[in-house]
């Protein structure tokens, strides 16, 4: 029998050992779920594996085609450019192969619903149950980005995460590079009316980002004693994230892509960023994919580069 194309998982990467070692077990765990297709995941920055490593991995193990997947949340500045980049550059590194490139993750039905279950997790440990939801605000916490685009995926899931399911209101806010910050989306609860808030990290894994919401939330709960601030945990390697991934795979193979690309900036001029229009593909240098594990650049999320055409990445 032919050997189906590989799954290849592509993190951002995180100084934080224990969100690197979540995105790693989450690989395994694909693995033992679909033992008939090679699997292997690296990351772009920050951690090991590295991106090379992933793909040479699967390269020893006979796959000549693969279907890499992002697992990240937005289209922002790494899944739009870096990505493609690096995997254009895997391509001249191991003649032969070709890749397919999938979408990232969210905002999905089925990890919405994940989120709601954080909530309901994050009210019970407080004593409540979710009938509270009417009294509670919730306050969404993206990464943020440079890339308008990026935030305002954010902004969607907040929207699809409050309708129909009775939270007083979902508001947003950004951990870096986008405002409002935490303070400020606290703040605006505030003003609302919000007398309990739910902060709700949007982050697949435990990692510094996440760990510097909940510090920054608990800084603004002390100044305001007057508004109940409880803290939510991650989405984690579920199950539904699980099948989210494999339902990515899928849809690379199939060619189903749907990219948005009606609010690129590499596509759209937007008010500030005129300039990033048709940018070509720019390979952003990472030492950690190229096994030098010594990174330490202040690069942040949102960096982005561009695509062939001004567009996304296409298949290969």
């Amino acid at each position: 029998m032919t050997t189906p194309p590989a799954l290849l998982l592509v993190g951002h990467g995180t100084r934080d050992d224990d969100g690197a070692e979540a995105f790693r077990s989450f690989v395994a765990e694909l693995g033992k779920r679909n033992p008939d297709i090679p699997v292997a995941g690296g990351f772009i920055e920050l951690s090991p594996p590295p991106l090379a490593d992933a793909v040479a991995e699967l390269v020893d193990a006979g796959a000549t085609r693969f279907a890499a997947v992002p697992l990240m949340l937005v289209s922002a500045g790494h899944s739009k450019g870096d990505i493609p980049a690096a995997l254009a550059r895997e391509k001249e590194r191991h003649p032969g192969i070709s890749y397919t490139y999938g979408r990232p993750l969210g905002p999905h039905p089925s990890l919405l619903e994940v989120l709601e279950r954080r909530l309901d997790e994050a009210l019970g440990g407080a004593g409540r149950s979710p009938a509270d939801r009417a009294d509670t605000t919730v306050l969404l916490v993206g990464r943020g980005s440079t890339d308008p685009d990026a935030n305002s995926e954010v902004h969607k899931a907040a929207r699809l995460l409050w309708e129909g399911r009775g939270y007083a209101g979902v508001e947003t806010a950004f951990v870096s590079l986008a405002a409002p910050d935490v303070a400020s989306g606290l703040d605006r609860c505030r003003k609302l009316g919000a007398r309990r808030i739910v902060v709700l990290p949007y982050f697949l894994f435990t990692g510094v980002l996440p760990e510097r919401v909940r510090m920054q939330s608990e800084g603004w709960a002390a100044a305001h004693p007057d508004v109940e601030v409880l803290a939510a945990g991650v989405l984690g390697p579920t199950d539904a994230l699980a099948g989210l991934v494999q339902e990515r795979y899928r849809e690379a193979l199939a060619g189903d892509i749907r990219m948005n690309c009606d609010s690129c900036a590499y596509r759209v001029a937007l008010p500030g960023f005129e300039d990033k229009v048709g940018l070509p593909q720019q390979p952003h240098y990472h030492p950690d994919d190229d096994g030098h594990h010594g990174h330490g650049h202040g690069h942040h999320e949102g960096h982005a580069h561009g695509h062939p055409h001004g567009g996304h990445a296409p298949a290969h």
